[in-house]
C-alpha cells in the first residue's frame, strides 16, 4: 500500500475512533435508568465475550493466555485493570449526573498530564513550549478552581486514571485488544458477582428493561472495543504527531455535546478556564508537530 493511501487509511480509521469515543456520551444517556455501576458490568463482560470471539477468530487466543503466565505481566495487567475500571465508571458516572463538561475537561487536560507522567517516571525532558503549554493548563484549572469554589475532582480523576493507564500499558507486553481481553476477563468475576447480587436484590434493571435497553447494554462490547481496534489501525499508520491532534477532537465533541446538547452549565469563569487549556493544547500540538 502506497505510503499517500496508508495516510487516508489512517485518517478514516483515527477520525472513526475519535468521533465514536466523542459521541459515546449519547450511549450512556440512552442507558442512564440502570446505575453506573450496573453500566459498568454489563460493559465489562459483554467487551469480554465480544474480545474473546474475535480472539478466537484471529486464532490469537493461546498467545493471549501466554501473556498472563508471566507475573510481572500479571501485575501490571492488575494495575491497568484498576485503572481503567475507575476510569469508565467515572465516565459513566459523569453523564448520568450531567458532568459531561467535566468529563470533557479531563479528557482536555490529559496529553499534558502524559507530558508530566513522562518526566516523572519515564525522565524525558518538557521542551520550552511544552513548559508553558503546563504552565497555561495549570492557570486553567487554577481559575476554574477559584471561580467554583472547588478543585475539578471529577476532571483529574479521568485524566490520572486515563494517564497512569497508558503508562502502565507502554510496560505490558501485550497488544490492545489482547490486554483489553485480559482487563475485562479480570474484571468479569466481579461484575457478574454484582448482578448477580443485584438480581437477588430484585434491584437488577437488565430484567426489567425493555428489549431495545437489554440490547444497548449487551452492545456495550462491540462500543467499547470497535473504537479501540479503529485507534490501534490509526496508530499504526500514522506520524505520532497527527494521533496527537486527532486526540482532541473526542473532547471537543464531548464539549459539544454538555453545552448544546445536554445543556449544562457554561459561564465566563468557564469559557476564560477553557480558553488557557485550549491555547495551552494549542501550543501543545505545535510543539509536536515541530518536533
Amino acid at each position: 500500500m502506497s505510503s499517500d493511501r496508508q495516510t487516508k487509511v489512517g485518517v478514516a480509521y483515527g477520525l472513526s475512533a475519535y468521533l465514536w469515543w466523542g459521541f459515546i456520551a449519547l450511549y450512556f444517556k440512552a442507558v442512564a435508568s440502570a446505575t453506573p455501576l450496573e453500566v459498568l458490568c454489563h460493559r465489562v463482560l459483554w467487551s469480554a465475550l465480544f474480545l474473546l470471539s474475535l480472539l478466537a477468530l484471529r486464532g490469537r487466543l493461546a498467545k493471549s493466555w501466554q501473556t498472563l503466565r508471566e507475573w510481572r505481566t500479571f501485575r501490571l495487567l492488575l494495575l491497568s485493570t484498576a485503572l481503567i475500571a475507575i476510569n469508565w465508571y467515572t465516565f459513566i458516572w459523569a453523564v448520568g449526573h450531567d458532568q459531561v463538561l467535566s468529563a470533557s475537561l479531563g479528557y482536555f487536560i490529559n496529553p499534558l498530564l502524559n507530558v508530566l507522567l513522562g518526566v516523572a517516571f519515564l525522565r524525558e525532558k518538557l521542551r520550552p513550549r511544552q513548559q508553558i503549554s503546563v504552565l497555561l493548563a495549570a492557570i486553567g484549572v487554577l481559575t476554574l478552581t477559584l471561580s467554583q469554589g472547588s478543585f475539578p475532582g471529577l476532571a483529574f480523576i479521568l485524566a490520572l486514571s486515563f494517564g497512569f493507564y497508558g503508562l502502565v500499558r507502554k510496560r505490558v507486553a501485550a497488544g490492545p485488544m489482547e490486554g483489553l481481553c485480559l482487563e475485562t476477563l479480570l474484571l468479569s468475576p466481579m461484575a457478574l458477582l454484582w448482578l448477580v447480587h443485584l438480581r437477588a436484590g430484585d434491584a437488577l434493571v437488565f430484567t426489567r428493561a425493555g428489549s431495545s435497553l437489554k440490547f444497548l447494554l449487551a452492545a456495550g462490547g462491540m462500543i467499547t472495543a470497535l473504537p479501540l481496534l479503529w485507534f490501534t489501525n490509526a496508530a499504526r499508520r500514522l506520524p505520532y504527531s497527527t494521533v496527537g491532534v486527532l486526540q482532541y477532537l473526542a473532547p471537543s465533541l464531548q464539549f459539544l455535546l454538555a453545552v448544546l446538547a445536554f445543556h449544562e452549565p457554561f459561564g465566563r469563569e468557564q469559557l476564560l478556564s477553557f480558553a488557557f487549556i485550549w491555547s495551552a493544547l494549542g501550543l501543545f500540538s505545535y510543539d509536536l508537530y515541530r518536533a
